[in-house]
């Protein structure tokens, strides 16, 4: 398979004196993620709002003026080894993510066959137990479906995917006012039934004892999410544990909310809090946009109009316009009341999991293949609050890698460094002889937290994980997971010199990734965690 050419990466303003004896002049001409200019403004289209509520029509109609251009930073010799506007300056080539890959194999005997993903291979037992044999006798394909008892010829059943209004749950109100009514409400008929063809013959006892294996596993970790989740004050400590190895998808939107601390804990709390905080964020966007586009910080308004279609390329769901005023919305109240910080891009790439979990709670088909205008008016503020709120929380945690000079980027390059000289030596040697900077693949990894290096689908089962480590694992925990993630191309990368290294880590082969190599770069990362968190004098001397 040919390679693909190395994508378009957003500028990311350097200080050689800090990183190396590069002249000013050497790291323009090696800037290996300039590739275009800054200067497009956004479509005419993109202006304007399909959903403002409570805001006057009249206020809405004013003549739009040009946004001003984002200023360009001073060349100097500051000690800043960043520039503060770390912005696009092209558009991501759709190759910049993993595409979507769907890991079908050709029906055997009219059932649908599947790779196992890690979805099946996580077990119930304590968390954090990476590496663990609970699952490992189920090997093998498996087969969609839960297991009737008796195998006979069932009606052929419509597999096209449902990308309109027959996508949204009839019961998406309930959902809105009642977060446990995603455990009560019953399973959809696609879902209960196994995918059959007419006249075909029934699967050999290898597979159906196969299957009977599998869904056993399943129903008893997700038996202990439910009763988990239904407490009337759930136990925080044990749904980290649950969590660890991965979250049922109809289970997640709940558990990340609470992961989060964006909802309560004690049940008789939670409609109360999620009708005060979606009512909160929706003052604050009718407050901020009361006066229309012009009376925002045009700064800030016109980087976030330039980032937000570049975001997830080629995936419909973030190129409808109802997500993307969603979008704009979310960055930019998060940027006005973040003031140190402001809008950095990047951030817009670590709304797109919560909107997608948040928003899968409604809907029985992909999100990534819904228009959400379809959603009613209700459903759709609040999956736009839910994000909101949820972001911010993540936010807070990782605010340093984002405000001037961008320092909690810079400290953990540098313990990414310090820590692969230590597990991986010829890796290290090898880049040091290559004159490869950690700063040059390295900060993308910590500013996107991995999310242009892997599909979203693996980013939400990767932060499953992060969310049951706590708090610190975006910024503490993901050193480890990047470190592993670095390591594991090492035999390949030993061969290549300076440009072959920077494009193949500019443009990684994940697009077959599944959950069981997101879970295998987990429990590496947990193990480096294990050895080195509490031994940080052995960082230093390299």
């Amino acid at each position: 398979m040919a390679a693909r050419p190395p994508p378009a990466r957003p500028h990311i303003g350097l200080n050689p004196n800090h990183f190396s004896s590069y002249s000013g002049a050497d790291w323009g001409e090696d800037d290996v993620w300039d590739s275009g200019s800054d200067s497009e403004s956004p479509s005419a289209s993109q202006n304007t709002w399909n959903r403002t509520p409570s805001v006057p029509p009249s206020k809405l109609s004013t003549p739009q003026t040009s946004p001003r251009p984002v200023p360009k930073p001073a060349q100097n010799g500051s000690s800043s080894t960043l520039a503060f506007s770390y912005t696009h300056v092209s558009a991501p080539s759709p190759s910049s993510y993993p595409p979507r890959n769907e890991s079908l194999h050709t029906p055997k005997n009219g059932w649908t066959l599947v790779q196992k993903a890690g979805k099946g291979r996580a077990g119930d037992g304590d968390a954090r137990e990476p590496g663990s044999a609970r699952d490992a006798d189920v090997e093998g394909d498996i087969v969609l479906g839960d297991l009737d008892p008796e195998f006979v010829d069932m009606p052929v059943v419509d597999s096209r995917p449902r990308r309109g209004a027959e996508a949204v749950r009839q019961d998406a109100e309930e959902i809105v006012n009642d977060p446990l009514h995603l455990i009560r409400r019953p399973k959809s008929q696609s879902a209960a039934s196994p995918t059959r063809r007419s006249g075909s013959s029934s699967p050999t006892p290898e597979e159906t004892e196969k299957l009977r294996r599998e869904r056993s596993i399943k129903t008893n970790r997700r038996n202990k999410f439910v009763e988990c989740l239904t407490r009337d004050d759930v136990d925080m400590a044990e749904l980290r544990k649950l969590s660890w190895s991965g979250i049922p998808n109809d289970l997640r939107p709940l558990a990340w909310q609470l992961l989060l601390g964006y909802l309560p804990l004690p049940t008789h709390l939670r409609s109360s809090t999620l009708q005060r905080k979606r009512g909160e964020y929706q003052s604050l966007v009718e407050l901020t946009f009361a006066r229309g586009k012009d009376s925002l910080d045009q700064q800030i308004w016109h980087q976030i109009e330039i980032d937000v279609p570049r975001t997830r390329p080629g995936v419909p769901l973030w190129m409808h316009g109802t997500t993307q005023r969603c979008l704009e919305r979310i960055l930019y109240v998060w940027a006005i009341r973040h003031p140190a910080s402001g809008y950095v891009q990047g951030i817009n790439d670590l709304a797109t999991p919560f909107f997608q979990v948040f928003m899968s709670a409604y809907i029985d088909a992909d999100p990534e293949e819904i228009d959400p205008s379809v959603l009613p008016e209700s459903v759709l503020n609040a999956i736009e609050a839910d994000s909101f709120w949820c972001l911010s929380r993540l936010l807070d945690g990782i605010q340093d890698n984002y405000i001037s000079a961008q320092p909690g980027i810079q400290r953990s390059v540098k313990r990414m460094a310090e820590l692969v000289a230590r597990i991986d030596v010829p890796l290290y040697e090898h880049l040091l002889k290559q004159n490869v900077e950690f700063m040059q693949f390295a900060f993308r990894w910590m500013n996107c937290l991995l999310m242009r290096e892997i599909s979203v689908k693996n980013t939400v089962r990767m932060w499953d994980t992060y969310l049951a480590e706590g708090p610190d694992a975006f910024s503490q925990f993901h050193l480890y997971v990047c470190s592993a993630f670095l390591v594991h191309w090492s035999e390949k990368l030993r061969e290549m010199d300076f440009q072959g290294i920077i494009m193949f880590l500019q443009s990684l082969p994940t697009q077959d990734w599944t959950d069981h190599e997101i879970e295998m770069l987990l429990s590496q990362a947990f193990v480096l965690d294990s050895t080195w968190h509490n031994a940080q004098s052995h960082f230093t001397g390299k």
